[in-house]
Formats: structure tokens, C-alpha cells, sequence
């Protein structure tokens, strides 16, 4: 039996799920026939969920994260880190 304790770090895993999250709203958009691009671009700058579409929760989804937390995700995920 190991005896290793598993350290997890939540900001990391939190970023996870925001880019699983993101994902599934960018299947969603494209799905309705939206630029997912410009649509998450619109949400971000101006805060408006109507940008999302509710297609399969995906402004529910998405409005579930701060703002500010999906465009960090976003980054770090460009940055590689």
C-alpha cells in the first residue's frame, strides 16, 4: 500500500474545467451556426450573456465563471502554462 499523500492544485484544476467548460459553448455556438470567436470575444468585452447561446446550457455554462477567470484560462492555455 502507498502511503503518498496526493497534493491536487485547484487553481490548476479549476482552470481545467473553465477550458472543458469553454469547449462545450464553442460546440454549442457553432452548432447554431455562430462565429464562436467573435461571440465569446463580445461576452468577455461586454459582459452581456446574450452573446451565448442557451443551446445546451451554454450561457449557463459559461456565466457559472467570473469573466476574468474564463480570459485567464484562455491565456494560460495560449501560454502553455
Amino acid at each position: 500500500m502507498d502511503n503518498k499523500t496526493t497534493i491536487f492544485n485547484v487553481l490548476e484544476l479549476r482552470q481545467e474545467l473553465i477550458l472543458m467548460t469553454l469547449n462545450e459553448v464553442i460546440e454549442a455556438l457553432e452548432f447554431k451556426g455562430y462565429n464562436a470567436t467573435n461571440q465569446i470575444v463580445g461576452y468577455l468585452l461586454s459582459g452581456d450573456s446574450k452573446y451565448i447561446t442557451t443551446f445546451a446550457d451554454a450561457r449557463k455554462k459559461i456565466c457559472a465563471f467570473d469573466r476574468s477567470e474564463v480570459l485567464r484560462a484562455i491565456i494560460n492555455g495560449y501560454l502553455g502554462k
